[in-house]
């Protein structure tokens, strides 16, 4: 039997919530962009810049299947809140290091490796919550207007960090982040959040004394004894090998290939974010089609004829370039999100965690891959063929699934999956 919020209810406490993140989230893009902005301006080293990128993905890819697990055993709203005051105190003490003069590279290192894990703890802790908090039929919708946040984020965080750091120090950008964490934890202190009936069940350390290791253990084998799932993260994991890095290259294509300069980087940056939150958007008020996976597989090719176009286009046709791009990254949300509201929809309460943890882990490391490889790639070859290539995998990624009956069918859930009640709402506080 699933239970579902009752839909007057949902909204108020839900969206508190959310408002409290997206606030937060300003702050920590405004942060890491002052960062990484210092980085670049006080070293001038591409290695230290790399390191500090690399400490920003490494935990997802190395402890997010632990912190996965950690947030299925713990209560989710603590897990939010310890994530978020971890975060402020953090940016506190760096911002404390700037004022003083103190501040060294390998501090802006430990900040940013800190603030990814609490990230990490965060994400996993919201997106678990979610479907227990938010009707089953408006999963899409919720996902829409999360990818629609980053979008925003991704075109409102470096235009407003740039004019921030114009009229303030890196401490008063730091001090920005913590007031926003600040926000999202008074949200969090007056909303609760239901928890899984296999935590509220029990009082003690972890639901049914299970261990860290026994936990971890359940998620990959639940993930592994899902077909339609594996199948579904390997496709995840072979597009964003080539997807990524394409990502990554469009500046050096915009000046290497369509001879352009500051003006068209800009330009094909800008078409960037708005694709992405025009695709954030169209899901939010369409939600996708009744079969979910039919939108994600759809909007897998779709992304990758928007690579193959950009590949395509002849040096003297930069705005052909900005279509395929357009088209590129309107999709990306819709797939993120679909998938996302495909597996919260599916995947049982006390195992979302661990389950989205792995999902997130996988598409990181490849992503990580790709960026590793797609260097000597394109120098031994060319920028347009990358991206030719990236798009025919995508296409090909997109069309296999719709040939695929355990991906056509992963809304139907893994085969041996037991009936499981779905959320155990508190009680009312009216």
């Amino acid at each position: 039997m699933n239970t579902t919020p009752a839909t007057p209810i949902w909204k108020r406490p839900f969206f508190t919530i959310w408002t409290g993140q997206a606030f937060s989230l300003l702050g920590s893009s405004l942060a890491g962009f002052a960062l990484i902005w210092w980085l670049t301006s006080t070293t001038g080293s591409a290695t230290i810049l790399a390191i500090g990128t690399l400490m920003q993905v490494l935990p997802q890819i190395v402890l997010g299947p632990l912190m996965g697990a950690l947030v299925d055993r713990w209560n989710r709203r603590v897990v939010m809140l310890a994530a978020d005051g971890l975060i402020a105190l953090f940016s506190l003490s760096l911002a404390i290091l700037f004022l003083l003069g103190r501040a060294a590279f390998w501090h802006v290192y430990v900040i940013l490796f800190v603030r990814a894990v609490g990230g990490v703890f965060h994400l996993l802790a919201m997106q678990a919550s979610t479907p227990l908090m938010v009707p089953e039929k408006h999963l899409g919708r919720v996902a829409g207007a999360n990818q629609t946040l980053q979008g925003l984020m991704n075109i409102l965080a470096p235009a407003l960090g740039a004019v921030l750091l114009g009229v303030m120090p890196v401490q008063g950008v730091l001090l920005i982040d913590v007031g926003t964490a600040l926000l999202a934890i008074l949200s969090l202190c007056f909303i609760p959040i239901p928890q899984p009936a296999a935590v509220q069940a029990t009082t003690q350390v972890s639901p049914a004394g299970e261990s860290v290791g026994q936990q971890l253990y359940e998620g990959w084998a639940y993930v592994w004894r899902w077909p339609g799932l594996r199948t579904v993260i390997l496709m995840a994991m072979v597009s964003n090998l080539m997807t990524i890095p394409a990502m990554s290259l469009l500046p050096l294509l915009v000046t290497k290939h369509f001879n352009g300069g500051v003006k068209e980087v800009g330009w094909m940056g800008m078409v960037a974010g708005a694709g992405m939150l025009a695709g954030g958007l169209l899901l939010t008020f369409w939600g996708g089609t009744r079969k979910r996976i039919l939108t994600a597989l759809a909007a897998v090719v779709l992304m990758g004829l928007g690579l193959i176009i950009i590949g395509i286009s002849p040096e003297n046709l930069f705005l052909l370039g900005l279509a395929g791009n357009l088209l590129f990254c309107l999709m990306r949300p819709v797939i993120d999100g679909t998938i996302f509201a495909v597996l919260q929809s599916i995947i049982p309460p006390e195992k979302q965690g661990r389950v989205l943890s792995i999902v997130l882990s996988g598409s990181a490391a490849s992503s990580l891959i790709g960026l590793l490889v797609a260097g000597p790639v394109v120098d031994a070859t060319s920028l347009p063929l990358w991206f030719i290539l990236a798009g025919l995998v995508s296409v090909g990624v997109g069309v296999s699934g719709f040939l695929l009956p355990s991906v056509m069918k992963i809304e139907q859930g893994p085969s041996n999956a037991k009936p499981e009640l779905r959320m155990t709402m508190p009680e009312s506080r009216a």
